[in-house]
């Protein structure tokens, strides 16, 4: 498998080619632009990306990340007329949130695809320096022919401001002017600018270790997020036995969340904690378990953690979280625990799936996807509301070790570690 250097090139065919994005961490985001000779484009349809996701008639298109790929740009470059000199691929952190930066992102890796011939991969190079988006590479005109370049440039202004060097007009669209008098010929009316702000997701599935963002407005007061843990029992044997899961919803509240840290939120980690932990925690411990809704603590919507459980359900079917004031939240991190009295057994044999829905056209299913048995905790999905503008969610299914009854713990930072929690047993009424 070829592989390019920073500054490097190769010649490829002058057939489709599909570009791949893979990244670790905080989630970034693909884009293109169709650029001139004299290094501008030449209109602002020569952005490709989520908001507008093709140009030239479907020459280059943008596709969304989805259960078998990620997030893609394909270019047919025998498609792209004259005036077209390269394609310059880019990849952007959240531009609604002006904390995220590619030091939280890891492993960034685009991979050019063509039919016959070998990937051509670029490795992005760390960036440490507050970077918000970076010029991975170009497809370029050389010759009757084409050639793919690394770049890796990285922009401390973001996909904003990296966009306006090469003659995008992402500026906010300024208050209509006061009507002129009847005798001055009213001008005609500007382009509207190129709006940044994604649009909802619709309905999508995560693939292990994946992430989505959703855009949130965290000052709206009626936004109703649900999350929905369910299953169906997986078998007739096991629905005639009740197959009883119940959702925790461990959270850390905007107040005490932080960011930065030495791990991504959502990441496993493994502190000790278990280990100075007493198995029943003493009168007024409050310790890691305080801050959790469940079947014994349902929450309230009305006041702090402003998240509630609508009920314990003891048969297959679904329980469900609301959370409300986003502006609130810190983490919120989606268990499952199987009683005692399911026995031995996999979730995902109970069909156990998380959904989490916004109420704004953004439906997220966290499946499951390993057979475990002997394992009566299972943390599913995080949802992180850190970013100033939204979610993201990620695809955790991280299992306790056989056979112990100890809860997760969600650290502030958003980390997690297994077999940490108190044990609280379940039995059958």
């Amino acid at each position: 498998m070829p592989e390019l250097l920073k500054g490097g090139n190769t010649t490829v065919k002058a057939a489709p080619l599909t570009a791949e994005l893979r990244s670790a961490g905080d989630p970034v985001d693909l884009s293109a632009l169709l650029v001139g000779a004299d290094g501008k484009v030449r209109s602002d349809a020569d952005l490709v990306f989520y908001n507008q996701p093709t140009a030239e008639s479907g020459a280059v298109r943008h596709l969304a990340a989805d259960a078998g790929a990620p997030e893609r740009i394909a270019v047919d470059p025998g498609a792209l007329p004259a005036d077209v000199d390269r394609v310059v691929l880019i990849a952007s952190c959240d531009p609604d949130d002006l904390s995220r930066t590619f030091r939280t992102v890891a492993d960034v890796e685009v991979r050019g695809v063509q039919d016959g011939a070998d990937p051509v991969v670029f490795r992005q190079p760390p960036l440490v320096d507050g970077e918000r988006a970076v010029l991975l590479v170009e497809l370029y005109r050389r010759g009757d022919g084409w050639k793919l370049r690394a770049i890796g440039q990285g922009y401390a202004e973001g996909l904003a401001g990296l966009a306006t060097d090469f003659g995008i007009d992402v500026s906010e669209p300024e208050a209509p002017a006061t009507t002129p008098p009847a005798q001055v010929p009213a001008p005609a009316p500007a382009a509207a600018p190129t709006s940044l702000v994604k649009p909802p997701l619709g309905k999508v599935s995560l693939d292990k270790g994946g992430q989505v963002a959703i855009s949130l407005d965290k000052q709206d007061r009626e936004l109703v997020v649900t999350v929905t843990l369910e299953w169906d029992g997986g078998s007739d044997q096991r629905r005639r036995r009740g197959a009883d899961l119940d959702l925790y919803a461990l959270f850390v509240p905007a107040s005490k969340a932080r960011r930065g840290g030495a791990e991504a939120p959502g990441t496993i980690v493994k502190t000790g904690l278990a280990k100075k932990m007493p198995e029943k925690p003493e009168k007024g411990d409050k310790g890691p378990k305080a801050d959790v809704v469940y079947y014994k603590n349902l929450g309230s919507l009305k006041q702090a953690p402003y998240i509630q459980l609508d009920g314990d359900s003891k048969t297959p079917g679904r329980e469900t979280v609301r959370i409300v004031r986003p502006d609130q939240q810190g983490y919120v991190l989606l268990c499952a625990y199987s009683a005692l009295s399911n026995g031995f057994g996999s979730f995902k044999s109970f069909g156990a799936q998380v959904v989490v829905d916004d109420g704004r056209g953004s439906n997220v299913t966290v499946p499951l996807f390993e057979n475990t048995k002997t394992r009566y905790w299972v943390a599913i999905a995080l949802v992180d509301f850190t970013s100033a503008d939204g979610a993201a969610i990620h695809h955790i299914e991280a299992y306790s070790g056989r056979m112990t009854e100890r809860r997760p713990v969600l650290h502030p930072d958003g980390t997690i570690e297994m077999n940490a929690g108190p044990v609280e047993f379940k039995g059958r009424d």
